[in-house]
């Protein structure tokens, strides 16, 4: 590592634009394009790290990769990694938080013509121990995972385990320092092919079992191409890791967009570091799911001591007030600001509005990415716009997104039942809900499993009730449940203003706004009780997949047997229930 650029924030020695080296032949793998910026950019940083690790750094290691360094150390451990399986192809795991060692163990992967297969961090044991024998996993490369402890016992006794460096407490067959020091300089004879497939990503899945899907080079560097112009993304942007790298949305948007463009990628120490790590890296481009814009802003509101502080200020002096939050948040040089991964609220995007910020929405999922995006300058708040060029669209006549294209991924690991399911003429099934209004902007109402028929018979949609539901100021996370119930029952969480309200403001506001809502829905959808959660729901309690996706089911099996009664009770008594404390 090297001390020269030790930020990529800085800007100091940038680089001349190049428009040459998008020519169609130089983008055929990941790795090539690595070797590539490293022959053009070998002293930029690309990675870098400015926490110590819990080992601490050794002197003169600033936590700096550049081009050259890092395309140096992927290689050399490639060529461990190919000497170790002759076969190609063969399925191996990255168990870390992320750094700067995820992508490098990634690379290394690929370049010796393997599979990268990645595990959460917050995986149950259970979980890994599918993914690690239905993959057939031959090495673990592992650094710090808070679940190490719950998952090495189920880690079959056969499977190599190589220690990232810095990773205290792990028992292991080889250390990765040792590995790069004993095959420095050397690189794999193999010649990676754009129909290679590199990666099976296991979905964090709401319900059931995940199912392995496959990646190719083709299909991660497909979708950022065709995303480059819409988004509006400039060359070598700045990005914060933070999301999960073992889920796709993390590694198109920031491993392979930062390859396509010649990005600088910072990490996040840890989840209460992130407003520190934010303002360190001072990305131009940050990509998040409406739950964690919804964090933002209660974060923002917080430190002006309060909506209605807030408010005041924006009153007095909007200018100040937005340039103050964007400092807040680091987000002083930002360029792109992007939600997916589910639906936003339109209040979201209009506090966001308010700050100065164009929040746009992008549409994919983990077999078919970079779909659909809104654009500046053409946009309808709540819509996730219009399928970008190469993509088609459509409905079926259940009113499921249905998108074809080039650069899909090729199926189900070991699956083809479900493959044939999913990928049908061309056509992915997105299991997403939509309409599209006369312009051609589509817009999500849902997941088709997400929705339910109450007593009486007929559908609901949860996720515009949720939404509305969520004006009000006490209320954090919703959701809406009823299938089989005498009425809908709204359970939430609560924000700071609702865990400060007295009880007794707070359930008539929670009631007044389900009033509210019952009087523009159907009868049959109407609210008849809300239910205050007794917790917040996390990745650690089981309420959240990975990617802070609610897990309705979880929902249910917690809250459902009080919502039942509490909805039959509602009807009998026509009167909206409100249960403060489960």
């Amino acid at each position: 590592m090297t001390e020269a650029n030790a930020r990529p924030t800085d800007g100091a020695g940038a680089p001349e634009r190049d428009e040459s080296w998008c020519a169609e032949e130089q983008i055929h793998d990941l790795v090539a394009l690595m070797k590539d910026w490293s022959r053009r950019y070998p002293d930029r940083v690309w990675l870098f790290e400015p926490w110590p690790g819990p080992a601490g750094r050794p002197d003169g290691d600033n936590g700096a990769w550049t081009w050259a360094q890092a395309a140096a150390e992927a290689l050399a451990l490639a060529s461990w990694i190919e000497e170790t399986l002759p076969a190609r192809g063969r399925n191996i795991s990255i168990l870390s938080r992320n750094r700067a060692h995820w992508i490098l163990a990634d690379l290394a992967i690929m370049a010796s013509g393997n599979v990268t297969v990645p595990i959460f961090t917050t995986q149950s044991a259970d979980i890994t121990r599918y993914i690690v024998e239905f993959s057939e996993i031959d090495i673990l490369f592992v650094g710090e995972a808070e679940n190490w402890q719950k998952v090495r016992d189920v880690i079959p006794d056969h499977v190599t385990i190589v220690r990232l460096p810095q990773t205290p407490d792990v028992d292991a067959d080889h250390d990765w320092s040792d590995l790069l020091q004993k095959y420095h300089g050397r690189q794999p004879a193999y010649a990676g092919r754009s129909d290679d497939v590199v990666t099976i990503v296991y979905t964090s899945g709401t319900t059931g079992v995940p199912k392995g899907v496959m990646h190719t080079h083709h299909s991660l560097i497909a979708p950022m191409l065709r995303s480059t112009e819409p988004l509006e993304i400039e060359r070598f942007p700045r990005f914060l890791s933070y999301l999960p790298l073992s889920h796709l949305a993390e590694r198109e948007q920031i491993f392979a967009m930062s390859l396509v463009q010649c990005g600088s990628i910072s990490f996040m120490e840890k989840r209460t570091t992130l407003l520190r790590d934010m303002r360190q890296a001072r990305p131009t481009f940050f990509f998040g799911a409406p739950r964690v814009w919804e964090q933002f802003q209660q974060e923002i509101l917080a430190s002006f001591g309060g909506r209605a502080a807030f408010e005041a200020a924006y009153a007095a002096d909007a200018a100040t007030t937005a340039q103050t939050a964007r400092a807040f948040l680091g987000f002083e040089d930002v360029k792109v600001l992007l939600s997916g991964s589910a639906p936003i609220s339109r209040s979201l995007l209009e506090f966001y509005e308010s700050l100065g910020f164009t929040l746009l929405e992008g549409f994919g999922q983990t077999e078919a990415m970079g779909l659909m995006c809104t654009r500046r300058d053409v946009m309808r708040l709540g819509s996730i716009g219009k399928p970008v060029d190469g993509i088609e669209a459509r409905l079926s006549h259940e009113g499921e997104l249905l998108v074809k294209g080039d650069g899909f991924s090729p199926g189900y690991f070991k699956d083809p039942e479900k493959t044939a399911e999913t990928f049908v003429d061309g056509w992915v099934h997105t299991g997403d809900r939509a309409r599209v209004d006369e312009d051609g902007f589509y817009y999500i109402t849902g997941r088709i499993r997400d929705y339910f028929k109450t007593i009486h018979g007929k559908y609901v949609a949860p996720l515009p009730m949720e939404d509305a539901f969520a004006k009000q100021a006490e209320v954090d996370q919703r959701c809406l449940l009823g299938r089989g119930y005498s009425k809908t029952v709204m359970i939430c969480t609560l924000s700071q203003a609702g865990r400060n309200a007295a009880p007794e403001d707070l359930s008539q506001r929670l009631s007044q706004r389900a009033e509210a809502i019952n009087a523009g829905v159907e009868k049959h959808a109407r609210i008849g009780a809300v239910i205050v959660a007794d917790e917040e729901w996390a990745i650690d309690n089981g309420f959240l997949t990975t990617t802070l996706k609610l897990k309705r089911d979880r929902v249910e099996t917690v809250y459902g047997e009080l919502a039942e009664k509490l909805a039959l009770q509602s009807a009998e008594q026509k009167r909206i229930l409100v249960a403060l404390r489960p």
